[in-house]
């Protein structure tokens, strides 16, 4: 296949935003957690950054053919190690998603599913050599995603489960869909909300999702985080109170900052400037990616990095969107600035297969 000669045929300009973004990550970490019992989070995160950049070299160096000729077997390991999270797995706040591994770290097998998925994805699609997809492609596909999705959904992780769903519409979207299985997509979503609220979803689970359009309604309970953000983007004005000093991070009224709200920290301490900044890299970081996208040397690899890019424009719009109480509260971080050490490994090994396919982009 490709081959490349260089340590410069890296994305580098793709690697300076990612460190940039990881940057502004741990420092508001630091800023968020600072004298609290998290006061080593910042320093963890650096640790895993670190592991991060190698694990993004390492999956770089493996050829991509290589690694889709390999997805059953990465699929059934995937979906064995979900089974034994549910069974062994540590429970934290009610889910057991994280299995033990030593000095306090912990493993999230469902972040680590999501390489899996992209690659599933683009192996399925390339394989069938159409130009559109018929409707029992559309059932296969969306039976091999949707049993991994019911087994992190039984931990239960219904933010974790919902990444899954923007890397196979991307890719059946770019494969050829028909008219008519638009229409029929188009009601299943529509269907699907009514259907999970009703027979599929716990009670904790309806009151988060509920509570972004009235948080009011329950302000110490399930509205409470939603309102102690809103509250501290609203304080941050143009240019922030500061490193250390916003006043709703530092008197802890938001709980665990320095996770899946990190946002609202970041947001009150640095400001609409400081927001426009992160989101500017945000921004450049996915145009890096679709321009890899771009000059894939087969559809395999385009497959690859839009399912990337597709998943990280779905956490962010989902992240940003709950910290500003626009989209509900369901547990998904920001990449590369919240933390922990499972979602950050999983997004620096999905920027290596980004970096794969772009040092091959050129065929002997």
């Amino acid at each position: 296949m490709a081959h490349y000669r260089s340590i410069r045929d890296l994305d580098w300009p793709l690697l300076l935003i990612t460190l940039s973004l990881c940057g502004l990550g741990i420092l508001q970490i630091y800023s968020a957690t600072h004298d609290t019992i998290w006061k080593d989070a910042w320093w963890k995160q650096v640790l895993y950054v670190s592991v991060g950049l190698l694990a993004l070299w390492l999956v770089s160096s493996i050829d991509y053919h290589t690694l889709l000729g390999q997805v059953p077997l990465f699929y059934v390991g995937s979906v064995v190690m979900l089974g034994v999270v549910l069974l062994f797995g540590t429970r934290v706040f009610g889910s057991r998603r994280w299995i033990p591994l030593f000095a306090g770290f912990h493993f999230q097998v469902s972040e680590f599913v999501k390489l899996v998925i992209i690659l599933l994805v683009a192996r399925y699609l390339t394989e069938l050599k159409s130009d559109h997809l018929e409707n029992r492609d559309l059932l296969k596909i969306g039976g091999l995603v949707g049993l991994p999705m019911l087994l992190v959904m039984k931990q239960p992780d219904l933010g974790t489960a919902l990444t899954y769903l923007p890397i196979v519409a991307v890719g059946v979207f770019l494969a050829g869909l028909q008219w008519r299985q638009i229409v029929l997509i188009a009601v299943l979503v529509s269907a699907t909300p009514f259907v999970a609220y009703n027979y599929v979803l716990q009670d904790y689970q309806k009151a988060r999702l509920v509570s972004f359009l009235s948080p009011e309604a329950d302000p110490r309970g399930s509205g409470y985080q939603v309102i102690q953000s809103q509250i501290a983007v609203g304080s941050g004005g143009m240019w922030g109170w500061g490193v250390t000093r916003g006043t709703q991070t530092q008197l802890r009224f938001l709980p665990v900052p320095h996770t899946d709200f990190l946002f609202a920290t970041y947001g009150e301490e640095h400001g609409f400037v400081g927001v426009v900044v992160a989101l500017g890299l945000y921004f450049l970081l996915l145009m890096q990616i679709v321009q890899n996208a771009q000059a894939a040397p087969d559809r395999a690899g385009m497959y690859i990095c839009m399912g990337v890019a597709a998943l990280l424009l779905f956490h962010l719009l989902v992240n940003v969107g709950m910290v500003v109480g626009r989209m509900p509260v369901t547990g998904i971080p920001l990449p590369l600035m919240s933390a922990g050490g499972s979602s950050t490994l999983s997004v620096f090994l999905m920027l290596g297969l980004v970096n794969n396919v772009r040092l091959r982009r050129f065929v002997n």
